[in-house]
């Protein structure tokens, strides 16, 4: 007889519960797809959950599920890193296979985890882009490409805050609020608007691309709340929008620069139409050019799915998938500074006629490519650069109010 593949969740909260739930509604489809008969034997939470269809899995130790050998697969879904690294350490080192959410745990620790996997799995699909598979096509379906740069929207709270202030001209303050009565923002929105949640996605993108582990503090991290709804409202007359952009490149000499920062997104750019709480992610490679993917990045039951979609492949797997993996980084030497970041740029001023901004671009070496009013877009400079027309512009009397990068389409293959 066949023996049952047994599954621990730790953590009953959002995400957790999601699995539970997804799992048992599509319990005989996933048995189908792995050719095994599965069950959920425990669910880790320091909580009781009286009534719960699904109380009685519930135990409040970890060493429970770290002494049974029959469960061999487990969902990290608590969040935070401590104690979820411990947690999964123990699981991973019982030779149990570990999936999960928990992209705080993968940015700050994955390199040390996949390390302590050898020869089970840690799986981590659900801790970037939700119901989106990115993980699991960079390091397959991608594999044959040099890949030089992802960009995306990593976020949907500051994407749907975005959007209300660009379609609806609502202040930041007012789409916030809006966003927090919806549930999509917390009631400390800090992690989302303040770029945290981006910064820790695109260091798990930035390590597995290029191989070495990549820590949220060498990324160079910028939120929306400084933006003003007349910025988003001078990108819409130049023809674009703005969005919260967490991006890596491969820069010329080798080094990568990973970043996240309010960026103006024109709207021949796929990007520039993701709205809501979508998220979207596009990737720069020598033989796709460029691909998108897009789809729900977080809520209830997109981030289960991810997560059982791991649980799944673990199952069907033997052994740590070899690409699914990085090094240790002990420095920062492969992760370029942010002075080196070049982009074309908007700048937002008070009246501003064409010929001044001509006149204060050709000063330091750029040139406007459109203009109104009150404000325009210069080409691709450096910060140091966009600090001097900054300096020229206010020397003939005109104020800089703000000045935001311009995402550039990084392909290489000719039109």
């Amino acid at each position: 007889m066949q023996k049952k593949k047994q599954i621990a969740v730790l953590g009953y909260g959002v995400v957790g519960s999601g699995v539970v739930e997804l799992f048992y509604q599509n319990q005989e489809k996933i048995e189908k797809n792995t050719g095994y008969s599965m069950d959920i034997k425990y669910i880790l939470d320091l909580r009781t959950f009286e009534g719960d269809p699904y109380a009685d899995k519930v135990v409040h130790d970890i060493n429970v599920i770290l002494q049974d050998p029959e469960v061999g697969y487990v969902a990290e879904c608590m969040g935070g890193v401590n104690p979820a690294f411990e947690f999964v350490s123990s699981c991973l080192k019982a030779g149990k296979s570990v999936s999960t959410s928990n992209k705080q745990l993968v940015a700050e620790k994955g390199d040390i985890l996949l390390q302590t996997a050898k020869e089970n799995n840690f799986f981590f699909e659900a801790s970037v882009g939700g119901a989106i598979p990115i993980m699991r096509p960079l390091h397959t379906c991608l594999a044959a490409n040099d890949l030089y740069a992802v960009a995306g929207i990593l976020n949907g709270t500051t994407n749907f805050i975005l959007e209300k202030m660009f379609c609806d001209q609502m202040s930041f303050a007012d789409a916030l609020a809006l966003a927090q009565q919806l549930g999509y923002a917390e009631r400390n929105p800090s992690a989302d608007v303040d770029g945290a949640d981006a910064c820790r996605k695109i260091c798990i993108i930035s390590s597995l691309v290029f191989g070495k582990h990549v820590y949220p503090d060498s990324v160079f991290t910028k939120g929306i709340r400084d933006i003003q709804l007349e910025d988003v409202k001078l990108a819409q007359q130049l023809g674009g929008t703005v969005k919260l952009i967490a991006q890596v490149v491969r820069e010329d000499d080798g080094k990568i620069l990973p970043t996240v920062m309010p960026m103006v997104v024109m709207q021949d750019s796929l990007l520039s139409h993701v709205n809501g709480v979508f998220n979207a992610i596009m990737v720069w490679g020598d033989g796709i050019d460029k691909t998108m993917f897009y789809g729900r990045g977080a809520g209830k039951m997109p981030t289960a799915s991810a997560v059982l979609g791991d649980i799944i492949d673990e199952v069907k797997s033997n052994g740590t998938v070899p690409a699914q993996t990085w090094e240790t980084s002990s420095d920062t030497d492969f992760i370029a500074n942010i002075d080196t970041f070049v982009a074309p740029r908007m700048f937002r001023t008070s009246t501003c006629a064409a010929d001044v901004a001509k006149q204060a671009a050709g000063q330091v070496g750029v040139t406007v490519r459109m203009h109104t009013e009150n404000g325009f877009l210069v080409s691709a400079c450096t910060e140091r650069i966009a600090a001097k027309l900054t300096d020229a512009l206010q020397g003939m009397g005109v104020t800089v109010y703000s000045q935001i990068p311009v995402l550039k389409d990084h392909s290489k293959f000719s039109e």
